[in-house]
């Protein structure tokens, strides 16, 4: 795929993943932190997780674009475990619950409402970064992962990676609001 479209397609969905948590700002307490059971998260748990991923990834993409000596290409090309991992993240019609590491699992954890905008921050944070990234290589800078510090990602599909695991979580939160309704 071309690095331009790459990196207009993650704009995009990530303007798109903005809006719907603007609208979330306009939900009242209960909405935001019902859950359908003990183990289920709530809306707020949802995004305080993926804060806990912006957290890791976002100052290290920064970092390295920032130190990057590298040249844009004009194609990207997904590697074999950046495209699996990005592709395994994505919503499937049949949920495909996945275990989350346990300093990444929110369960329970004493939230607010400034979760929102921590994660509404962390969006704008990575509109600029993907800017930014026009003007470097997406294929030669690498990112560590959190699964391990020896498995590395390159730059365009650690943004793939980590936008489709924050589509895959709005997704849940849709979820969690058809649920609420049905009670």
């Amino acid at each position: 795929m071309q690095s331009e479209k790459l990196i207009e397609q993650l704009s995009t969905q990530t303007s798109q993943i903005i809006n719907q948590a603007e609208e979330l700002k306009t939900f009242d307490w209960n909405t935001l932190t019902w859950k359908e059971n003990g183990i289920s998260w709530s809306i707020l748990e949802c995004l305080e997780h993926l804060n806990l991923y912006g957290d890791f990834y976002l100052p290290q993409m920064e970092n390295k674009i920032k130190i990057s000596g590298t040249k844009p290409e004009l194609e990207f090309r997904s590697g074999f475990l950046g495209n699996y991992f990005a592709k395994s993240m994505l919503p499937k019609e049949n949920l495909n619950k996945m275990k989350t590491f346990k300093d990444k699992n929110p369960l329970n954890a004493a939230l607010d409402k400034s979760v929102i905008d921590k994660f509404l921050s962390q969006q704008n944070q990575l509109l600029d970064l993907l800017n930014q990234a026009k003007k470097v290589s997406l294929n030669k800078v690498k990112i560590q992962t959190s699964i391990s510090s020896l498995i590395r990602l390159k730059l365009g599909d650690t943004f793939q990676f980590f936008i489709n695991h924050m589509i895959r979580h709005l997704k849940q939160i849709d979820r969690i609001q058809i649920s609420m309704k049905n009670e």
